[in-house]
């Protein structure tokens, strides 16, 4: 069902994008910001594991370094039938991890040493197979491919306040509907951004179940996102808002629309799920 979600808003995502570009620009506009999708698609697919590793500081660790991190990821890609990927550690404080990589063969899990220090080994796999199950379901590319349409639905609202405010026109040929184009500059980058969040949502609960039949106990996972809450509401995590969907908790506090638009499911929800799924075996 997760998949089929992902589906219907990746379509709903890419409907929204044609018809912003068509109503705003014509068939121009919509061509300038296919052209941008695209561009922004294969940087964000070739270069965002390095990116995002160097923003946190992240830094590869030998089995030498980290052996029961070692043995602990290297049982897991076994489970998941995936290869070995490799092994980052973050030095932060707040417990998190994250995984990156544009495909299985260029998987990457990076831990906290935060996470290290308060979690049992069980809770620890439960974790590290979440992200296992993000490298599997090459979840990093879906969200990095809604992030860039998002982006460049964004980018054509941008680019149609400035012609309004000096009074750019398109031609006769190409000239989109200027209704539309108003409606548009107000409603798709909100609508665009919310199916992006809807994109992530579904995704975290994808990997939540696939690790859980990854680890062979869905309770690892359910006692360790108990505590990765709880340490995370009290300790601070200098984390890009834009990366922030990335990380198995969300490392931003907030409440109120803060909540609202959080790139992660309700914490309480995903408990309860792995909850059930333990006591009805379903794993």
């Amino acid at each position: 069902m997760n998949g089929i979600k992902t589906m219907v808003l990746m379509v709903a995502l890419t409907v929204l994008f044609v018809f912003v570009g068509s109503a705003i620009g014509g068939k121009v506009g919509m061509t300038y910001a296919l052209i941008l999708a695209l561009a922004m698609n294969f940087f964000a697919y070739w270069f965002s594991d390095k990116i995002v590793l160097a923003m946190y500081g992240a830094q590869p660790v030998s089995e030498a370094e980290a052996p029961e991190l070692y043995s602990i990821v290297r049982q897991l890609a076994h489970n998941a039938g995936i290869p070995m990927p490799k092994v980052y550690i973050i030095d932060a404080e707040q417990p998190n991890a994250f995984a990156t990589g544009r495909n299985p063969e260029h998987g990457v899990v990076a831990v906290t040493t935060g996470i290290m220090r308060i979690l049992t080994r069980e809770e620890l796999a439960g974790v590290i197979a979440h992200e296992l199950a993000h490298i599997k379901n090459r979840d990093i590319l879906v969200s990095t491919i809604a992030a860039a349409i998002a982006g460049a639905i964004s980018y054509l609202a941008q680019m149609a306040q400035w012609a309004l405010m000096f009074g750019g026109r398109s031609s006769d040929e190409d000239k989109g509907n200027p209704l539309a184009a108003l409606l548009m500059l107000i409603i798709a980058p909100i609508a665009a951004m919310l199916i992006q969040l809807a994109i992530s949502r579904s995704r975290e609960y994808g990997a939540d179940e696939g690790g859980a039949k990854i680890a062979g106990n869905p309770l690892y996972l359910a006692n360790a996102l108990k505590k990765l809450y709880h340490a995370s509401q009290r300790i601070p995590m200098e984390a890009n808002p834009a990366t922030s969907h990335m990380f198995i908790v969300n490392p931003l506090s907030g409440s109120g629309l803060v909540k609202l638009f959080s790139t992660h499911p309700p914490i309480e929800e995903r408990i309860e799920r792995l909850e059930k799924m333990a006591y009805s075996n379903r794993f």
